[in-house]
């Protein structure tokens, strides 16, 4: 397992737009290098994050000691991934690895790797009446295994931007290169259902669920039923029974939930009482998406919190560089023992890249 040093640390760049076309004259691409203090943050201490003008730094404890040698899995996980517009064009034009050329040697070291796919992989389907509409080439599905993800959610409010058909195809071709899918399914039963992921004897739960603001269309459309392929969503009693559920079958839960308030650097109450809920209710770790910006990660209880990874792969945002991380999180039969933030800069065509990073003009 690696065990490299690095920092928790929360640096937000606000993009204007997350999901709007770049206009205008050309922006400089030239930046700073920049440098990071790097250390390890335990569990179940919760950090204390002072923050200064330059470089956030972590307050912690020291590291606990190990409590079994062999039953411990490395999991990492990333934030929305979104695979369609400009950077469809990059895998159809310089290859399916082109997305995860600078990161997927890291994602593939852990033992399990996860991510929420913030678009559907197909090549049909009817635009949903909505404002920003996503769609991946079927190659992407190639481009997700080359990267190393072992499990991927689809309990988003993009997956069904080209309907059924669309959400369809996607689980056909994550199906075609053993990537199973968690949070959105055929039918309600396996949108709801738990995905189970056993190694170095310890057997992983997971979930996911979608809570977003329905303000601008009606998501809550989108949730699947008896006979109606569609997404999970956040019912409290839907997390509670879901997560109870998997801890009779797992060592560990890690519920994914894709909820809160885009480009808000604060944890909206509505995040922290579902997230809350699936720790009291079993779970050891919750990894947010959604808002696309990092936001704080919280030890709750015995468990961990990681509200929102930001964007891990997406397009478009005017500000670059993008800050993102992958959250590295060491398990084992008690829990999570520790975890560690990768910084990852996100360049402005959508294709992350691990720190130290430089832009050259």
């Amino acid at each position: 397992m690696r065990k490299s040093s690095l920092i928790l640390f929360l640096l937000f760049v606000i993009p204007l737009s997350a999901c709007r076309e770049t206009s205008g004259e050309p922006m400089s691409t030239a930046v700073e290098p920049i440098t990071f203090e790097l250390t390890k943050t335990p569990i179940p201490t919760s950090p204390v994050i002072t923050r200064t003008q330059s470089t956030p730094v972590i307050k912690q404890s020291p590291m606990p000691t190990s409590t079994s040698s062999s039953q411990h899995v490395t999991l990492m996980a990333v934030g929305d991934i979104m695979l369609g517009r400009s950077i469809a064009d990059l895998i159809l034009n310089e290859g399916y690895q082109a997305p995860f050329a600078f990161t997927a040697d890291t994602l593939s070291s852990a033992d399990v790797t996860i991510g929420n796919l913030e678009c559907p992989i197909s090549n049909r389907g009817k635009a949903a009446q909505k404002n920003y509409l996503f769609r991946a080439p079927l190659a992407a599905a190639k481009s997700l295994s080359y990267a190393g993800f072992d499990i991927l959610s689809l309990s988003n409010n993009h997956i069904l931007d080209y309907g059924q058909e669309g959400l369809t195809d996607t689980i056909t071709a994550l199906e075609s290169e053993n990537i199973p899918v968690v949070g959105a399914g055929l039918d309600a039963n396996q949108a709801y259902a738990p995905q189970f992921i056993e190694h170095n004897g310890l057997k992983l739960a997971f979930l996911s669920y979608v809570d977003v603001p329905t303000t601008d269309f009606d998501y809550l459309s989108w949730e699947a039923g008896d006979e109606r392929p569609g997404i999970a969503w956040a019912h409290a009693d839907r997390v509670q029974e879901g997560v109870q559920f998997a801890k009779e079958e797992a060592d560990i839960v890690i519920v994914l939930l894709h909820n809160g308030y885009e480009f808000w650097q604060k944890v909206s109450d509505r995040q922290q009482e579902i997230a809350k809920l699936a720790i009291d209710s079993g779970a050891s770790l919750v990894i947010g998406s959604h808002p696309h910006v990092l936001q704080r990660i919280e030890a709750y209880k015995d468990g961990l919190i990681a509200y929102s990874m930001g964007n891990f792969v997406f397009d478009n945002f005017l500000f670059p560089p993008n800050y993102s991380a992958i959250l590295s999180v060491e398990l084992s039969p008690e829990g999570v023992e520790s975890y560690e933030l990768i910084q990852v800069v996100v360049q402005l065509n959508g294709v992350p890249q691990i720190m130290p990073y430089t832009i050259k003009e």
